[in-house]
């Protein structure tokens, strides 16, 4: 059985929808102009500067969804992007989608989705002796698919390298709000190189229910970065895409944070941070490799399987096999690596927590206030077939493919 791609390849919360979020949907409200409005970009100024990143409305900018808001800084500016590898699987498309071409920089094994520095020295350097116009590096320090978070050591020298090789930086911040432990170092390069740096955020991590495409861009507060806001929403205008009234009224007013949107947001965190933990321990007891989860709400295993027979070491399935197999043994698309720019030889998932916490509203809300949320049955009915569909493909039999089909996965 081959996976039919989801719509939406991002990992999904698996949250019911906030209580507070229908009553804020002012549906008397007017068209909001691409880009956004006064009210909703002022709302926006408060988000940023309750992170340390204070902003006008001159460098703000809102868009529905990171996807339209990511193209139009693409087409708002010339060159090339270079992605993180692995990165979220939405990105590359939109580089595609403009004809761009894109170089990728492997991630160190510390984890997040910051590109080893001296790895992207020289992929720019090549590039660019051939021809190739690289421009902006795409990065996330709390990353989607491995949901872990980079070292401000290595973020720092990344920033550092990135400056060196003249490109601006555009930092994905979706799932800065989502870190599972406090103690958990989190930096923006924003702090770092603040003239050099577009930060994004996509709202359906945290702010927003999932199904509501809404997203922030903080530009740079220069006049390169006012300019480069313009242009970008002047693509947005030229795709129609502009968040409705009744979704903006209600995105303002979650990003002013009441309380009950932070208490919200934190009980979240909580659920799947206990959750994540949980299904990291079921894999790995299970025989895969896997980092645990410090963000968000995505783990990202490597099947650990016992090879082609007479070829020692090397992988019994490919990313491709793996996505196949474990979609079909749990019933929902499970994402293979090749679907985020990773090795195709290697048998490595995305598994999205989200999944496990129910199907319905009412099994979601019930994980969501559960004092021991692993315990609620349909969680630990979940838990239970991730560590049984895992235990079976890193098994000695997990060299084969599906049952009948006589295939087998390729090597290294």
């Amino acid at each position: 059985m081959r996976l039919t791609l989801p719509f939406d390849v991002r990992p999904d919360p698996g949250l019911p929808v906030p209580p507070y979020w229908d009553t804020r949907l002012d549906h008397g409200a007017a068209a909001e102009p691409p880009g956004g409005g006064a009210r909703l970009l002022e709302a926006a100024c408060g988000y940023w500067a309750r992170r340390g990143l204070p902003v006008d409305t001159r460098h703000a900018l809102a868009a529905p969804g990171a996807e339209p808001l990511l193209l139009a800084l693409l087409a708002a500016t010339d060159g090339d992007p270079v992605l993180a590898r692995p990165a979220a699987a939405w990105q590359q498309p939109l580089a595609r989608l403009l004809r761009r071409r894109v170089h990728t920089v492997p991630t160190p094994p510390e984890g997040g989705g910051v590109p080893d520095p001296f790895a992207l020295l020289e992929t720019v350097r090549r590039a660019r002796a051939e021809g190739g116009a690289p421009r902006l590096l795409v990065l996330s320090a709390a990353d989607d698919p491995s949901g872990t978070v980079s070292p401000p050591e290595l973020l720092h020298e990344t920033c550092e390298a990135a400056a060196e090789a003249g490109l601006m930086i555009v930092s994905d911040e979706t799932y800065s709000d989502t870190l599972h432990h406090h103690d958990t170092v989190l930096l923006s390069p924003a702090e770092m190189l603040p003239d050099h740096t577009v930060v994004i955020t996509d709202l359906g991590a945290t702010l927003v229910p999932v199904s509501v495409p809404a997203a922030l861009a903080r530009f740079p507060g220069t006049d390169h970065g006012a300019a480069w806001r313009e242009r970008a929403a002047a693509a947005l205008a030229a795709m129609r895409a502009a968040l409705t009234g009744p979704v903006a009224a209600a995105t303002g007013y979650v990003l002013t944070e009441p309380p009950e949107v932070t208490d919200h947001r934190a009980a979240a965190n909580r659920l799947h941070a206990r959750v994540g933990a949980a299904a990291y321990r079921a894999v790995t007891e299970a025989g895969a490799v896997c980092r645990p989860p410090k963000a968000g709400f995505q783990l990202y295993p490597t099947l650990s399987t016992t090879g082609v027979p007479g070829a020692p070491g090397t992988p019994a399935m490919t990313a491709e096999q793996a996505e196949e197999r474990l979609s079909a043994a749990l019933g929902r698309p499970v994402l293979g690596g090749h679907r985020f720019g990773d090795d195709p030889a290697e048998p490595r998932v995305r598994i999205d927590i989200g999944a496990l916490l129910g199907a319905t509203e009412t099994e979601r809300r019930t994980a969501l206030t559960a004092a021991d949320p692993v315990s609620a049955p349909h969680v630990a009915a979940g838990l239970a077939a991730l560590t049984s569909a895992f235990a079976e493909l890193c098994g000695p039999g997990a060299a084969t493919g599906p049952a009948g089909s006589g295939s087998r996965g390729r090597g290294a």
